[in-house]
């Protein structure tokens, strides 16, 4: 089977059914374009308010952000084809109109690769579209709106193995019942995005979270070198043991690859080559690759995924076509039998699996068909290419829009055009039938334009991301060469542990201590101290003024999440006075609101004998004593404060703000809040239990690639840097 395969492909790749002329790969390419507009156009007339269009209803559904996704996902496919005017007003509108503070759960992993891949590959080609924002590449308002959205994702790397949950709520961070159990790629794809966004902002938070989780998932690998399918990020502990390439793996391995080219980090390409070395020797079987046991290796399952046609597009990035072209012929072969690729393919059957015969206009086999057109020019891809263009126009379009294929077998639609759609497949059939296109650059030429760092080269060569975002290669080394530790932005030097814990000075005395950003020799302005307290006792009578002007009580206040906190809070005046009155001892110990105060144990101990007086209410008129007397330990543990506060003098300001803000919070103790700077602490000082290879990240001799010109001219061994 396997030789007659090899010899199969052989002839066709050597004698093609069909020689393509310039006229006709233009042909093709004005069919991609039409395709794309054709939904495009459709989604903005049925459902630009929604994330995707329902093309057979000619309606919208929200599914991954409730932000109009596919206008954001679609926007550089515009700078792709050559609409700059339409690129120009939708970015205009996305940046005037969307607002990403939402009480909404969202999948970290969607969101990173559509939203934030998005917004940084349309802020990156608006360059070339004409807009010249002061300051590009090193901002934007784009830029700025991805990293608003990318640290609404923060909160997710802080677990106990640095590896993300998979959920959080756009506006109070991972939801207190979100499993903990993971995908290994919703862990593992976050290098490009994140590490972009640190090249571009100068802040190394984002790179650091994307590669310590990195890290971290190649020490969870099996005794055999395998990864399984699903983790629990807080354990470590393996909870699916399939181990495979395709669905909830797949971009784990592609961001392995990308994230080293773009990033030029060597050590992630050691991860993808020790990795590769299992895959061969457990899960290749003649040119397909199956599912097998983790721990052992053996056979679980005998199938073929649709997510799995990205593999040889990956494998002709680090240039091996021959092993690739054998792959793409085993799905092309299964792509002339039913029109499309099923989601799953029986190897040993021969057909698709029962339950997973749809095709939802998934992009994996045309990338891979472009990554290899580029780096060989074989007319047979070519011809693969048209088969897919033809399959989608002739069974998938409808009035609106393009759908879903629900059964391979039989091409019944399904009423869904995901957002990927416009943003990858359209994008790279349009890409492989444009061989002139910008993007297929091979990096022999590029823009230089002044920056404030100096020259710098653009628009020379891209990365996609996973969903087909391109990532300008030349602009990443505009604006900081990471880690640049002079130039973080956002970070207290005072709080940055790690390299920056102890700045010396040239006298070598005086040394940065840091200590809850407390200088411990300093001491606070007495009258300021005492303005502090006057305001904060003037703050609780009040307070207790409204409490009395109350006559009734309608309910105990119980403990809830900060979400229904804020809820109760808006609905119920008189819930905010019991929230006014006991913010002081729920908020006074809390250190991110205020790192400055320090409580003594006997006021943390009283702060939790009146939580729990609150709990025992029993009545309206116990709740009403309980609060007049919580006013009363209030003062006695304010007056406690005052003698233990070490103030700076230059935090006036800050102390008043708190004063005001702890009014306004709710009853109960909430869940301590995310801090950014105490993340990238424990990733300085390794507290996630392994530890990196440090002799990885000088193997730049690994980055070079022989396949296509423009890969050695991207990595650091070659001419373009």
């Amino acid at each position: 089977m396997k030789l007659f395969l090899i010899l199969t492909l052989a002839f066709n790749l050597t004698n093609s059914l069909r020689q393509y002329k310039k006229e006709d790969v233009l042909r093709l390419r004005e069919q991609a374009r039409k395709m794309f507009y054709h939904g495009y156009d459709n989604y903005l007339k049925y459902a630009s308010k929604y994330d995707e269009l329902k093309p057979l209803s000619c309606t919208g559904v929200n599914t991954w952000s409730s932000s109009s996704l596919t206008l954001i996902d679609s926007l550089d496919t515009l700078i792709v084809m050559g609409n700059y005017s339409e690129f120009k007003r939708v970015s205009s509108y996305i940046v005037e109109n969307f607002d990403f503070d939402k009480d909404i759960n969202v999948s970290v992993f969607e969101v990173n690769i559509r939203i934030v891949g998005g917004l940084l590959s349309a802020h990156l080609l608006s360059h070339k579209a004409g807009i010249n924002y002061v300051g590009f590449p090193c901002n934007g308002p784009l830029l700025q709106l991805a990293e608003k959205v990318a640290r609404k994702l923060l909160p997710a790397f802080d677990t106990k193995t640095g590896m993300p949950y998979g959920t959080v709520n756009l506006k109070y961070g991972v939801p207190e019942s979100e499993t903990s159990v993971t995908c290994v790629a919703a862990i593992g794809t976050f290098v490009v995005e994140f590490g972009t966004l640190s090249r571009l902002t100068g802040d190394p938070i984002f790179e650091e979270v994307a590669v310590n989780a990195l890290y971290s998932l190649f020490n969870h690998r099996s005794q055999i070198g395998l990864l399984g399918n699903h983790i629990d990020v807080q354990t470590g502990v393996w909870t699916a043991h399939d181990s495979g390439i395709g669905a909830g793996v797949d971009s784990y391995f592609e961001y392995l690859v990308k994230g080293a080219i773009l990033l030029n980090r060597p050590e992630l390409m050691e991860m993808f080559n020790e990795a590769r070395k299992s895959v061969e020797k457990y899960l290749n079987k003649d040119d397909w690759q199956v599912w097998v046991s983790m721990s052992k290796g053996q056979m679980t399952l005998p199938v073929f995924q649709s997510l799995q046609a990205f593999w040889a597009g990956l494998l002709s990035l680090i240039g091996d076509t021959n092993n690739a072209m054998k792959i793409l012929y085993n799905m092309h072969s299964v792509w002339k039998q039913y029109g499309f690729l099923p989601e799953m393919f029986n190897i040993p059957n021969g057909e698709p699996s029962t339950n997973r015969e749809s095709y939802p206009l998934r992009p994996e086999l045309i990338e891979s068909v472009m990554y290899l057109y580029r780096a060989t020019g074989d007319p047979y891809l070519l011809e693969i290419g048209e088969d897919i263009l033809t399959s989608i126009e002739h069974s998938a379009k409808t009035s609106c829009g393009y759908a879903t294929i629900k059964n391979v077998k039989d091409h019944r639609k399904q009423d869904t055009m995901e957002s990927f759609f416009l943003a990858e497949t359209t994008k790279y059939l349009y890409l492989l039938f444009d061989p002139d296109n910008f993007l297929n650059s091979d990096g022999s030429y590029g823009t230089i334009i002044d920056t404030k760092n100096g020259e710098c080269v653009i628009e020379s060569a891209y990365i996609f991301n996973t969903e087909a975002h391109p990532i300008d290669l030349g602009a990443l080394k505009c604006c900081y060469d990471m880690p640049r530790e002079s130039l973080v932005k956002g970070f207290d030097k005072k709080k940055f542990l790690g390299d920056l814990a102890i700045e010396k000075v040239d006298d070598n005395e005086n040394q940065m201590k840091i200590l809850d950003g407390i200088d411990e020799n300093s001491n606070a302005n007495e009258d300021f101290k005492k303005q502090l307290l006057e305001e904060i006792l003037n703050a609780l009578s009040n307070a207790n003024k409204k409490m009395k002007e109350n006559s009734e009580v309608q309910k105990r206040f119980v403990e809830m999440t900060s979400r229904e906190k804020q809820q109760n809070f808006e609905e119920s005046n008189k819930v905010k006075i019991k929230e006014e009155e006991s913010a002081i001892t729920s908020n006074i110990d809390d250190n991110e609101k205020l790192e400055t105060v320090r409580l003594s144990s006997n006021a943390l101990d009283s702060d939790d004998a009146n939580q729990s007086k609150y709990e025992e209410v029993k009545n309206e008129e116990i709740l009403k004593n309980e609060n007049l007397q919580s006013i009363q330990n209030e003062q006695k543990i304010v007056k406690k404060v005052s003698e233990k506060v070490n103030l700076n003098n230059n935090n006036n300001s800050i102390i008043t703000d708190f004063v005001k803000n702890i009014l306004k919070s709710a009853t109960t103790k909430q869940k301590k809040k995310f801090d950014a700077q105490n993340l990238l602490s424990k990733i300085k000082l390794e507290q996630f239990g392994f530890t990196r290879n440090s002799s990885w990240t000088e193997k730049y001799e690994l980055l070079s690639c022989k396949a296509q010109a423009y890969g050695n001219r991207i990595s650091a061994m070659g001419e373009f840097y």
